[in-house]
């Protein structure tokens, strides 16, 4: 009997781990899929619906003698301005890793080719991790409902516990 319930708590605590693996798990986006970077991929509809978040990494795969990529700011992506503080990517398998949340503005700096429609721009979040502990709590957002919100891992950590709990006694 002792050994039934042990298995059942082993079992239970490797689900657990697994699940909690595979949300903390960085994806690659490869930006245009199997088309890759160029004219031929609306960026925006390939973009649509895709949750970008720290750890993951974007990867431009295109034709380095085509295209290049140029990370710009915002008004410059606005108006195809090829102006980057950083060389353009030009491997033609260029990997870019999301290392902070925040907008992300991407270009080809190729004659015409942005004001064509070749230009992408994200939104990357905060990953999914386990926040650190903070020493002071965050003060309340004026206007809030002063409701407390559970990330799913948290959740999912709190069954995991209470099924423990209830195998254990």
């Amino acid at each position: 009997m002792a050994c039934r319930q042990m298995l059942a708590v082993l079992a239970v605590a490797m689900v657990a781990m697994a699940t909690l693996l595979a949300m903390a798990r960085a994806t690659e986006y490869v930006v245009g899929d199997d088309m890759g970077w160029g004219l031929q991929v609306n960026c925006t509809d390939w973009a649509r619906g895709k949750v970008f978040r720290v750890g993951d990494s974007l990867v431009f795969r295109y034709n380095p003698g085509n295209h290049h990529v140029l990370r710009v700011r915002g008004p410059d992506f606005q108006a195809c301005n090829k102006v980057s503080e950083k060389e353009p990517l030009a491997s033609g398998d260029d990997a870019v890793p999301l290392s902070s949340p925040g907008k992300r503005w991407y270009v080809c700096g190729k004659a015409a080719h942005c004001e064509s429609g070749q230009k992408l721009v994200i939104t990357v979040l905060p990953s999914l991790q386990a926040p650190t502990a903070s020493p002071t709590p965050p003060a309340p957002v004026p206007g809030s409902s002063g409701k407390i919100t559970v990330p799913g891992y948290q959740s999912l950590m709190v069954l995991v516990v209470a099924v423990l709990t209830t195998f254990m006694t």
